[in-house]
């Protein structure tokens, strides 16, 4: 019997990696909030854990896999596209050149740190989900959802900022942008916690589904384990 997806899980997953395409894009434009300066990624890049939390508890830690790992996909086919446009000459009368290049022509530090971060977190965030759900026979989901958030989101920042900054941004200053993205990444986990719940649980009765991860494997690489 073929494995089938259900439209929620499907459209969830679109919109998995819209998100994260959006967020690499918008990272190259730094914004101001309050006293605070971040970049444009925080508005969206939040959003990828929320929805990869919706997933883990609906339908379990093996969709939550797939669709990371198609993120992870998708990222790198958009960013390598991006540096192959980067590359080709432009035409002698465009002037866009210098933007262009700007947004699209990520350094591979940057490219690497943000990858690596992206799988790290992400997968923390869907282990922690599921263990806890299994822990907690399903109960206090908006616990196992703000925690679960606050470790991915954690490890991100701890991945990101050294490996792409290391070197060039002093240290001290490393450690408050990453204390900063964490706070405000989770702040934005509970403030959207409402609707976080109320479509789970509409998610939960249209689909039918509501996985508990017993006796699966955690191992990442088991991609074909849906």
């Amino acid at each position: 019997m073929k494995e089938k997806v259900s439209v929620p899980f499907m459209l969830l997953g679109i919109l998995f990696n819209v998100c994260l395409i959006a967020a690499n894009l918008l990272e190259t434009k730094v914004i101001q909030i309050g006293s605070l300066t971040v970049t444009a990624g925080l508005l969206v890049f939040p959003i990828s854990y929320i929805i990869n939390d919706c997933i883990a508890e609906v339908w379990g830690f093996k969709k939550a896999r797939l669709i990371i790992w198609s993120g992870f996909a998708m990222n790198f086919f958009v960013v390598t596209l991006g540096l192959i446009a980067v590359a080709i000459p432009a035409a002698p009368f465009w002037e866009g050149e210098e933007h262009f290049d700007f947004v699209f022509g990520m350094a591979p530090r940057i490219v690497a740190a943000s990858l690596m971060a992206f799988l790290v977190g992400s997968f923390l965030n869907a282990y922690v989900m599921s263990k806890m759900k299994i822990a907690s026979q399903g109960r206090n989901f908006s616990a196992r959802a703000i925690l679960s958030t606050v470790v991915g989101e954690t490890a991100d920042s701890l991945i990101f900022f050294p490996v792409a900054f290391g070197g060039i941004i002093a240290w001290k200053e490393l450690f408050i942008m990453m204390g900063i993205q964490i706070v405000l990444k989770s702040m934005y986990e509970v403030i959207i916690l409402p609707v976080t719940i109320r479509v789970v649980k509409a998610i939960k009765q249209i689909d039918g589904s509501d996985v508990y991860d017993t006796d699966i494997s955690y191992n990442v690489l088991k991609i074909k384990d849906i």
